[in-house]
């Protein structure tokens, strides 16, 4: 059987590359700002990023329902166009801005800051970012968040995480999510997490449900709240 032959770009081929260093540098350094500005107003800052449908608005919804009475929390949304995600967490009793990115797969550095702007910052204690619904982009553009957790669900095929290494080397902590559906979908949760602790050993690694809330008090324990 003849083997797929695969494409790879040769040194130097890769077009607007001086651009993208200088783009990734940039945010680098406003991202270095935003963490100041989170660390002089005693703020925890958690970069909640996966594809659309993988449950990080349930996430952090659930989050922020089992730290009521511990800790003040406040959510920045992002979307492409719309403000469904900012709304449903408002459900949970917390505050939440939206930020739309048009055409853009990510959120940035600089669209934090603006966000930051809007927000009350001593008037909370944690605040979830909920990166556009991608696996690919947002790994490269840090925030200024002090943990970043990557939500995958079984319900993406048992294929999910060997074909997005980089969004789990970039990541604290790894979520296979919907673990009450893995008979139904034929997905092993467990190699789902034992592909992640491949692809980066240090990576905290959590199943969860949101509908049944199994794992809600283990993702509490990883990110050290």
């Amino acid at each position: 059987m003849k083997e797929d032959k695969i494409i790879v770009a040769d040194e130097g081929e890769v077009f607007d590359i001086e651009l993208e260093e200088d783009i990734l540098e940039r945010n680098r350094e406003l991202a270095e700002e935003n963490r100041r500005l989170l660390d002089a107003h005693g703020v925890t800052g958690i970069d909640v990023m996966g594809a659309v449908g993988s449950g990080k608005t349930s996430l952090i919804g659930a989050l922020a329902d089992r730290l009521k009475g511990k800790y003040r929390t406040a959510m920045i949304a992002g979307d492409v166009t719309t403000t469904i995600d900012a709304e449903r967490v408002r459900r949970h009793g917390i505050e939440s801005v939206q930020v739309n990115t048009g055409r853009e797969c990510h959120l940035d550095a600089n669209l934090i800051r603006k966000a930051l702007r809007q927000i009350d910052l001593n008037s909370i204690d944690i605040l979830f970012i909920e990166n556009v619904g991608n696996l690919i982009c947002p790994s490269e553009f840090m925030l200024g968040a002090h943990k970043r957790v990557v939500v995958v669900s079984v319900t993406e095929g048992e294929y999910m995480v060997v074909k997005h290494p980089f969004i789990f080397l970039a990541s604290d902590v790894a979520i296979i999510n919907k673990v009450d559906l893995a008979e139904a979908m034929e997905v092993d949760p467990d190699k789902l997490a034992r592909d992640a602790k491949e692809i980066n050993p240090k990576l905290k690694v959590v199943k969860t449900s949101m509908k049944t809330a199994e794992g809600i008090g283990d993702v509490v324990r990883a990110l050290g709240l």
